[in-house]
């Protein structure tokens, strides 16, 4: 089917030539998977030549009757949007329908993060043992804690890539663009410690398991999963989630939001702004706390 085939070639290019994170190639597959079962079930539609913005508007009204709440459908329509600029990138097409389909409005959802005392104690109060497995589980909270990298670049992260001496980490991150990471004393400590212990286990990745192999995205976010459970009450409890503690916590110490932005691997500084969303409700809440009038 003529839509299978360019999907194929689509996900093909967005994995190989512009190498997108494994989550995000299981989102595209299935956005456009869905996509392709609507045209086919709904218009009898099995070429893309055949598309157009009336066909797209209609399914996009579909995943509302569905109750797919608005930030999914906006996903949904941002894989559109890159499928379409493939497209015509190989002259399969002739024009862009998306430029005719609006997003649906959604509301500001804020980052969710840890408090500062909740890490202090998950740092400092509780045991993670002393074995490999300990040792290694703490380092990589620390490291989500200490530098905000994302979950695919911590477990794509090399022991070459570390920097013991300048006390730096070289980051691969979205779009294949790298960045330095510093880190301070303590993490540096740390890691010593972890490579004595992992010394002993082949792999070139830093993160590996208690048999040598590297590191897998769902291990990773159990194990965040698992200790974040027992400092915090908040709703997700992931990597990102310590992504967002990191960012918040240096906005809130004084760092200024173009060196959060570099060291997030932003694009752009929109991205990082919503941080200082956080900074200001805290400010509020502080004002009502404090202030006789409030």
């Amino acid at each position: 089917m003529d839509l299978e085939v360019n999907r194929d070639a689509f996900i093909e290019y967005i994995q190989f030539e512009k190498r997108f994170s494994n989550h995000t190639l299981v989102a595209y597959t299935n956005d456009l998977t869905q996509f392709i079962l609507y045209l086919t079930n709904t218009y009898d539609i099995n070429t893309i030549t055949d598309v157009n913005h009336t066909v797209i508007r209609s399914w996009v009204v579909f995943l509302m009757e569905q109750k797919i709440v608005p930030r999914s459908v906006n996903r949904k329509i941002t894989t559109l949007k890159t499928f379409y600029k493939f497209l015509l990138r190989q002259s399969v097409v002739t024009e862009n329908p998306m430029l005719k389909i609006q997003s649906p409005k959604t509301s500001k959802r804020l980052p969710v993060f840890v408090e500062k005392e909740g890490m202090d104690t998950l740092l400092d109060n509780i045991d993670f043992g002393n074995d490999f497995e300990g040792q290694r589980n703490k380092l990589i909270i620390e490291i989500f804690y200490s530098t905000g990298m994302r979950l695919t670049e911590l477990v794509n992260l090399k022991q070459s890539n570390v920097d013991i001496y300048n006390s730096q980490l070289k980051v691969l991150g979205k779009r294949n663009k790298e960045r330095i990471i510093p880190f301070n004393d303590v993490l540096k400590e740390q890691i010593k410690t972890y490579l004595q212990a992992k010394s002993t286990l082949n792999g070139e990745f830093l993160f590996v398991t208690s048999a040598g192999i590297k590191m897998y995205d769902k291990l990773v976010y159990r194990i965040v999963n698992t200790y974040l459970s027992q400092i915090t009450t908040v709703d997700k409890k992931s990597p990102h989630v310590l992504r967002h503690t990191f960012a918040t916590h240096m906005l809130n110490n004084g760092a200024d939001l173009n060196s959060i932005k570099e060291l997030l691997g932003h694009a752009s500084l929109s991205a990082t702004q919503v941080y200082t969303h956080n900074t200001v409700e805290k400010l509020k809440n502080i004002h009502k706390q404090a202030h006789p009038k409030a």
